[in-house]
This record gives C-alpha cells, structure tokens and sequence, in this order.
C-alpha cells in the first residue's frame, strides 16, 4: 500500500518526527502529544531496521534532496555505520517513551508536558539528521537543532538548578558549535564543497596545508565539547543530574554517542586515517582516553547523587571510545563502534531505573535508597543488573565492548594502557557496589515501608533494556559483525 514511500526512507526517519514535533505543540494535550510523539519514534524505529537491512544486502543508500546531484544539493547518505547508529538512536527512543508518561508526569507540570514533547521529538529527528546527512554544513544545522532542543529539556527540571544547568551546556555549546562552523567554513576555503564524500576526494592533496590541519583543531574541539571528552565535559555532571529524569536518560545513551560518530565521520572519512601520520591527534586522545577513565571514575565514587555519578562515569565510558579512536586500527574502532551500541543500553537501562526510583522515592541520593532491593525488588534487580553491564561482567555487553578495546590495546602494544582500562573496570565496581551495598544490605526505615514497586509500565521498558545488555552480550554476531564492517570502510579495508 505504501510502495511509493519506500525510496524515500531515508528522508522519512528525519521528517516524520521533525513534522511531529510541531503538530505536539499545536495540541497542546499531554495525552495526545505522548502519544503522537510514541508512533512518530517507533516509525522511525521501523524504517531505521528496514536501512540497515538493505544497507547489509545491498549497500550503501545514497538520497538526492530534490533530486539536486552532489555537491550542489544536500545528500543523504546510508552506509553500515549510520545505520547501525540510526538503529540504536531510534531503539533507545521508542523505549524511553514508553517509559516516559508517568514519569514526565510526575516530575513535569502538566501544561508544559506538551512542550516537553516537542522539544524531544526536535532533538530525536536533530541526532537522526546527524547521523544520516552526508553535508557537514547541514550536519551543522541539524545539530543545533538538538542542541538548542536539548537546552529546553534541561530547563523543564523540577530544580532550580536545572536553568543553571541548561544554561551552561548553552554557552558551552553553542562555543562548540562554533568551533565546528569554524572548521567547516576553513575546510569550505580550501575546496569549495561541503559534500562529505566529496571533502573525501578532495583532501587528500590538501592534507598537509596549514589551514587544512587548523580546520581539523576546530572541529576536534567544537566536538569534543558535544561529546563530554575530559577535560570539555564539564556542562555534563549537571547538566545530566538536574534534567528531567527521562531527559537524563534519552541524552546519555545517544547524544554524546552520536558526537562521537560525528568525531569517527571527520577523522576517517572526510580526512581519512593517514592524517593522524601528519598530527600527533592520536596521541592526545589516548592521554586524554586515559585521564579520563581514571580520574572521572574517581570522582564518581565519591559522588553521594547517583545521578552525578553515573554522568561522570558517562566520562569515564566516553574515555573507552576514544581510547579505540586513538588505536587507528580496525580492531580499536570496531571497540569503539560496539561501545557507541553496548553503552547507549547500559546507560539507557540504568538512567531509566533511577527514574523509576526517583518516582517512588523522591530522591537519587544513596543514602535514601536503603532497603529498596527488598521494597522495590524488580526495579534494584534491573539496576544491578545493569550495574554489572557497567563494570564489564562476562555475558554483558560491558564485558564485550572492553574485551575488544583490551584486543585493539595488546595489538598495538600498549600494554600499560590494557592495565589502564582493567583499572578502570576496578574503580566502577567500587561506585556500582556503593549503590548496590545500601539498598540490599542496609534495614528498610519505618518511613519508608509505603514504598512500592514501579508501575508495569516503567518496568517493562526497564528490562527491555536489561535484557538487551545480556541478549547482545551472549548474542554477538549481529554487534560485532556491523561493528567490525564499519571499522573495515573506516579504514579503507577491502570488506
């Protein structure tokens, strides 16, 4: 019946919740706007696995706007990597608003649970657009637009704190968004083209001009500010602990994940893997990788919000990415392609039983959660669960993720930085454990014996995504093999 859309998918998972996201403020109903947002999401859902389908049997998918040939128009382009993107992007979505009813509705004033509607359906179609646009000015644009979506978000926060929050990641972002427009305007310079395939042919015989090298420093950076790389993450810890708690969650599995497939787009196919010969880039992430496993795992234990502490362990997990970046080899970018994958479910999973717990609780600090794992078993199972995901358990997808970075480690040699990120694994079980420790081991206050089980509705999104983390942890063909085949047209290996 619906044929004729079919060649259009990959403008489709962009503009169906792009146009959604107006008709929720047109309505103005919580109700509705929930619901239009839930079909909007699960379509692109559907579309994203129909992409990545035909991209595995048939290849990359290129889209014309308009019909307008590259590099005049604007393309849209579908290869392994976007599509295995597109398909978590868009998974994480569907689930947390499912999730996310009684929730925003508890923590978000019933006339602006609306706007709060449209604002997330902005900033899903802006990180879809990311990842599917092969124009890095467009690219641009729909960043901003799920940055200044993701601002909003931040502010609907039940804490005052969460303007100033909102506030920061404003100015922090919008510097980083600068720096990116800087770099792409330079590039632009130089070769008169914003079409990413075609920077690609284009920059090799430029890869040694000063102004190509300083371009490539502004887009690091203007990045790296999106992403939470140490020591450009400080808009994070707040800006996560006083969002919204499905905010929270939806942010941390896929925003700072897309920046980082943002980051392997510039490196490895607009300059190409040879650049890092000519910059010693590598080098700088893999010191910052490092600084950044250790030292946020640090300050996340002794965090007392649990909130706070997850988000610097976002750091920390952020520091495992680039840390496969900064290997340069196949084996280091398919760690880093499974983790954008394994930690969008680890965190997923996590942010959204800390919101169920925070519905009957009132609170994410440690000290309240004691005698939970008895009061609200379902959900502290969910948590521990994932907790273990977090820490790199075997049968996990934690564990597949670091195995893969431990590979890519001894295979270049770096044996310190294996012992670095086993470290690492050490710290987060000391902050999981901390967590764990008071809501099974510590007796439930008399105050606290009203307390119940999260609604069913909360819970089943909730061990979805547990059962994602043991599913692809046991079940690895499809994670490793997408991510090995990313990695390979990263690097310019024959597939």
């Amino acid at each position: 019946m619906f044929e004729f859309l079919t060649p259009h998918q990959a403008i489709l998972i962009v503009v169906i919740p792009l146009l959604a996201s107006p008709v929720c403020l047109i309505f103005r109903h919580s109700g509705i706007a929930w619901f239009i947002a839930l079909v909007s999401s699960w379509i692109s859902f559907a579309i994203s696995i129909n992409l990545l389908n035909q991209v595995t049997t048939v290849g990359p998918i290129s889209y014309l706007l308009g019909n307008w040939p590259a590099p005049w128009g604007i393309e849209y382009k579908v290869d392994i990597l976007s599509a295995f993107v597109l398909l978590f992007v868009s998974g994480i979505s569907s689930i947390t608003l499912i999730f996310a009813r009684k929730s925003v509705y508890f923590e978000i004033d019933e006339d602006r649970i609306y706007l709060f509607y449209t604002m997330f359906l902005l900033v899903f179609a802006g990180l879809l657009g990311i990842t599917i646009t092969g124009d890095a000015f467009n690219l641009f644009v729909f960043l901003e637009i799920s940055s200044l979506s993701s601002y909003v978000l931040i502010s609907l926060g039940s804490s005052r704190n969460a303007l100033t929050a909102a506030y920061r990641y404003l100015i922090l972002g919008t510097v980083g968004a600068t720096f990116y427009v800087i770099g792409v305007g330079l590039l632009y310079q130089m070769t008169g083209t914003l079409n990413i395939a075609d920077l690609a042919d284009r920059m090799p015989e430029l890869s040694d001009t000063k102004t190509t090298l300083i371009a490539l420093g502004f887009i690091t950076v203007g990045i790296g500010l999106k992403l939470g790389l140490f020591p450009l993450h400080v808009w994070l810890p707040n800006a996560y602990t006083y969002a919204p708690s499905v905010v929270t969650a939806f942010l941390a599995a896929t925003a700072t994940k897309v920046a980082v497939y943002v980051l392997l787009r510039v490196y490895f196919t607009i300059f190409g893997y040879q650049i890092f010969d000519k910059l010693v880039i590598d080098e700088l992430l893999l010191a910052l990788g490092l600084i950044a496993v250790i030292s946020m795992s640090i300050v996340a234990i002794f965090q007392t919000n649990i909130k706070k502490l997850l988000a610097y362990s976002s750091v920390a997990q952020v520091g495992y990415m680039v840390i496969g970046i900064s290997a340069v080899t196949v084996t280091g970018l398919t760690s880093t392609i499974l983790h954008l994958f394994n930690h969008a479910l680890i965190k997923g999973s996590l942010f959204l039983a800390l919101a169920a717990i925070f519905l009957r609780i009132k609170s994410v600090k440690i000290d309240d959660m004691a005698g939970l794992g008895k009061l609200m078993p379902f959900t502290m199972a969910a948590f521990l669960m994932s907790g273990l995901s977090l820490i790199g358990v075997p049968l996990t997808v934690g564990f597949i993720s670091k195995w893969y970075l431990i590979l890519a480690t001894l295979e270049k040699g770096w044996w310190p930085v294996a012992v670095i990120i086993l470290i690492g694994s050490l710290l987060s079980i000391i902050y999981v454990w901390k967590i764990i420790e008071i809501a099974y081991f510590r007796p439930i206050p008399n105050k606290s014996s009203k307390i119940k089980e999260a609604p069913l509705s909360m819970l089943i999104p909730i061990w979805i995504l547990v059962g994602a983390n043991y599913y692809f942890g046991i079940a690895t063909d499809f994670t490793i093999s997408s991510a090995l085949s990313a990695a390979k047209e990263l690097m310019g290996v024959a597939l």
